[in-house]
């Protein structure tokens, strides 16, 4: 949550409690209900232009999950992995898809990442009219129902939560394999980190936008326990299966993100369509957006090909051997060609085509 200091000239703080009281009813409707689970904010303008963040908690209560800590010699920490940039023609021609399972890993791996959507839908409390198409749970992008904004960011925080953590595991798993066995890695390692990294961002762009309450951030800390092990077990014994697994798990991120923007351009998400909805500095500055190209829905279109990259990426490592092939995205090619780029290739590459 982005803290905001009311200045007195504005009004006092007994003020500011009583105008967010006013305002908590804008922010909740029968379909949301999510006291417990988040907090969200909204950013709105008062009659001097100047910006104003209002929520549902009493301003007294506001606070920022990792403010800024001010020291005496070091002005800012950069992004240890900056962001790499899209072209405008990549951001908008990312689509939904699937990768038909074809072998019997992809099909386990396809079948588990099922009943994890599933799981997810009933945390989040998603209702039957606001899920799509069953026969075409990544693909299809028509609801009954819309989602609220407090709803998306629900989701939005629960699956970040747990999409840094594959990139993680596998690049942990690979280090020590590495040093343990004495030798190289071919390139894995990077990607990998810097996957677990960019969704790690994620987060923290949208933790500036609410603030998760005690239930969610039981959820989350379950959660993230059961499918660190989980993953740390499956990449032991099949890293190519676990590979797959996150290549599904992409899709349905880009479906999710896909699904949020189509209700934006629909006008479903009034707030988040409201032109003076200011996104937060950590994301203009992480994806270098440029001035015009800076509202809600610019930022889920960045977020969109992010996942669209790791679905890409992830799919293409399942296809390679994986103790012997270099990692294709970081290599040089003895063609001069540059290396793949996997935002626009849902089923990510064959080995034939890389290697």
């Amino acid at each position: 949550m982005l803290s905001v200091k009311v200045q007195p000239s504005i009004c006092t703080p007994k003020q500011a409690v009583r105008l967010s009281k006013a305002v908590a009813p804008l922010f909740s409707s029968p379909t949301s209900g999510y006291s417990t689970g988040i907090r969200i904010g909204l950013v709105a303008f008062n009659q001097h232009g100047s910006s104003r963040t209002f929520s549902t908690t009493p301003i007294t209560n506001f606070r920022d999950f990792f403010p800024v800590k001010e020291t005496e010699l070091i002005r800012q920490t950069p992004p240890a992995w900056p962001h790499h940039g899209y072209t405008e023609e990549e951001m908008l021609n990312v689509v939904p898809s699937h990768r038909p399972p074809q072998t019997w890993g992809d099909w386990a791996a396809w079948k588990f990442m099922r009943s994890c959507r599933v799981g997810m839908d009933f945390f989040t409390g998603m209702k039957k009219e606001q899920k799509v198409d069953k026969a075409n749970p990544t693909t299809a992008v028509d609801t009954i129902k819309p989602l609220t904004e407090g709803q998306w960011l629900l989701r939005f925080l629960f699956l970040e939560s747990i999409a840094g953590v594959p990139g993680m595991v596998a690049g942990m798993l690979r280090h020590l394999h590495s040093i343990r066995r004495l030798k190289r890695d071919n390139g894995w390692i990077s990607t990998l980190l810097e996957e677990s990294y960019n969704e790690r961002m994620h987060l923290l762009t949208f933790m500036k936008m609410c603030e998760p309450g005690w239930f969610m951030k039981l959820l989350l800390i379950g959660a993230q326990g059961v499918y660190f092990n989980g993953l740390f077990l499956t990449y032991l014994i099949s890293p190519k299966v676990t590979h797959r697994f996150v290549g599904y798990l992409e899709e349905e991120a880009v479906h999710t993100y896909s699904l949020c923007i189509k209700q934006i351009e629909e006008g479903h998400l009034p707030k988040w369509a409201d032109a003076n909805f200011i996104i937060p500095d950590i994301a203009v500055q992480y994806w270098h957006m440029p001035e015009g190209k800076r509202t809600m829905k610019d930022l889920i279109y960045y977020i969109r090909a992010d996942e669209a990259c790791h679905r890409g990426v992830n799919h293409t490592l399942s296809n390679l051997n994986q103790n012997e092939d270099p990692n294709p995205f970081v290599s040089e090619y003895k063609d001069g060609r540059s290396p793949p780029r996997p935002a626009l290739k849902p089923s990510g590459y064959e080995r034939d085509e890389v290697i």
